[in-house]
């Protein structure tokens, strides 16, 4: 191998810009590894930006008897909120209860009472849901969040928007997340530890020669192909991560994904209290009701399965009409189709352990070394956002074989950018931002906090007024803002900021969405051109 190919190899090169990708190369890049990744769309684009938005345990996973995941997700909801407290908080969850709440008809724990308590019909008894939120109260070292305690609804806010056969129930914890925001952050944290982050570039083949990776590169503006060579590959893309094994890297495997669509609806605020709602149904499914973006609720979410994973994922009709019927049996205001404001869905990437429904199939992750093709590569296997964190250690751990000396964990409790402040920080670090820019509003003030966090002063460094920001694109969306995305943040068009980096595209109107991306196409090129920091060497 010649010099100048040695020095234009990677340890690990990493295909997909989702959250397990992300979280890989920010973990590898922090313990010395040089890293490269690519992403063909922009980051957080598909599973990634489309899920519940919440950091949570899977009070429902027990029902499985998935102990082990959950445990690991609980412990991770307060390392993750140590680390993230700009984009992530607690939240209190209200499961209202009634006798004819049922499990999912397949549950190991539907199957024993079946059989020790058939009477019941599917039933949960509330001596169980008691149980399972002792277990949830306890597994996890809980030191931050509030435990579980009963609640009367008659006379109480939360009872208000419930129709009156709902006399009780069980309040408990859990945290919101910001869930692009987190892959991106994770992206830039990455970056700044030497890696090399491309979006809206695709990984046209990967070919094995004399124990390297050569990767072909192809940008998605119509540039011209490049080829990176790395001594490791790590497949980390989501629903494609089959088809990245069998048609962009072509080797055999037996390992495979079932695919299957979360989908959600957001609708007009519901209720004015800000605890979500943890709905149960005769089905054996369940929803959240949650409070989003201060003026509306966010309902989801479902079950289907996605055949295609080329076929892009859409809230279809009956999965819109499912949700809404499925509120409806709970709050007093039926919710109605009609009171949508928009939809999403995305592609959850689940291992396929040939479980019988979509419901049963498991949550936990997967991650399998390839050796076959001559040169390793880490394939990626399902997961959930809330141990995204875990996953990634457990990858390295994967890795470090190929890798002597690798060094050891080290992500647990270091912030994210913009994350160096107290869990509880929020509303001082606020206030000290409207104080040093008097021209923001409140609502305007606490939107730039809970998204950047401490780099909100950095990004209007030098601001005296609003004029001093440049354009408003509406919704207190300024030229300056947008620049700091374009030049921090990787965003690329209209979209990546304000469905994806922002959800200012409730709030904004066609028309402005649209002069937006004129704007960014036109001030894009210079604000990426300057120079990028150097790839760091690596271990080989």
């Amino acid at each position: 191998m010649s010099q100048h190919e040695h020095q234009n190899m990677v340890d690990l090169f990493v295909i997909g810009g989702g959250i397990n990708g992300c979280g890989i190369a920010r973990d590898a890049a922090g313990r010395g590894f040089s890293v490269e990744l690519a992403e063909m769309h922009d980051l957080a684009s598909a599973t990634s930006s489309a899920s519940t938005k919440l950091f949570h345990g899977g009070l429902r996973y027990l029902e499985y008897w998935e102990v082990r995941l959950v445990r690991e997700a609980l412990i991770e909801r307060e390392t993750l909120l140590r680390a993230m407290p700009h984009i992530s908080w607690p939240m209190r969850f209200v499961l209202p209860y009634h006798p004819d709440m049922r499990f999912e008809g397949d549950t190991p724990t539907s199957k024993l009472l079946n059989v020790v308590m058939p009477w019941m019909k599917g039933r949960r008894p509330a001596w169980l849901i008691r149980l399972g939120l002792f277990m949830y109260d306890n597994l996890g070292g809980r030191k931050i969040l509030k435990g579980t305690t009963s609640l009367n609804l008659h006379g109480t806010p939360e009872g208000a928007p419930l129709q009156d056969r709902f006399e009780q129930a069980y309040e408990y914890s859990d945290c919101w997340i910001e869930d692009s925001r987190l892959v991106v952050l994770n992206a830039r944290d990455a970056e700044a530890r030497g890696a090399k982050i491309n979006v809206r570039t695709k990984v046209v083949s990967a070919e094995q020669k004399d124990g390297i990776w050569h990767i072909t590169l192809e940008a998605q503006d119509g540039g011209a192909q490049r080829v990176v060579r790395a001594r490791m590959l790590v497949n980390a893309g989501g629903p494609w991560v089959e088809d990245i094994i069998r048609n962009t890297v072509r080797i055999n495997s037996t390992e495979g994904v079932r695919l299957v669509r979360g989908s959600h609806i957001v609708v007009p605020k519901l209720y004015d209290h800000g605890k979500c709602y943890f709905f149960q149904g005769e089905d054996g499914r369940i929803i959240f009701t949650i409070p989003y973006e201060t003026d509306f609720t966010l309902i989801g979410t479902t079950d289907a399965e996605h055949k295609d994973v080329g076929t892009k994922p859409v809230c279809t009709p009956e999965e819109q009409s499912y949700l809404a019927n499925f509120a409806s049996n709970y709050f007093k205001k039926p919710v109605s189709t009609d009171d949508i404001i928009w939809t999403y869905s995305g592609v959850r990437p689940l291992y396929d352990d040939g479980a019988t429904s979509a419901t049963a199939a498991t949550r936990d992750y997967v991650l399998k070394v390839n050796e076959t093709a001559g040169a390793p590569m880490l394939n990626v296997f399902g997961g959930k956002i809330t141990t995204y964190r875990r996953l990634a250690e457990t990858a390295l751990e994967k890795i470090a074989p190929f890798f002597p000396d690798t060094e050891g964990p080290w992500t647990a409790g270091v912030p994210l950018p913009g994350g160096d402040f107290p869990v509880n920080g929020v509303a001082d670090l606020t206030a000290k931002l409207a104080a040093q820019f008097p021209f923001l509003t409140p609502a305007w003030a606490t939107r730039l906090i809970k998204a950047y966090g401490t780099d909100a002063f950095e990004m209007l460094k030098g601001a005296t007024s609003q004029t001093d920001l440049g354009q408003n694109f509406g919704s207190n969306l300024t030229a300056q803002e947008v620049l700091w995305l374009i030049k921090n943040e990787y965003a690329r068009k209209a979209d990546d900021v304000v469905w994806r980096r922002s959800k200012l595209g409730l709030r904004m109107t066609a028309q402005e969405i649209e002069m937006l991306d004129v704007w960014m196409a036109e001030n894009i090129a210079r604000t990426t051109s300057e120079p990028q920091p150097a790839l760091r060497k690596g271990r080989g």
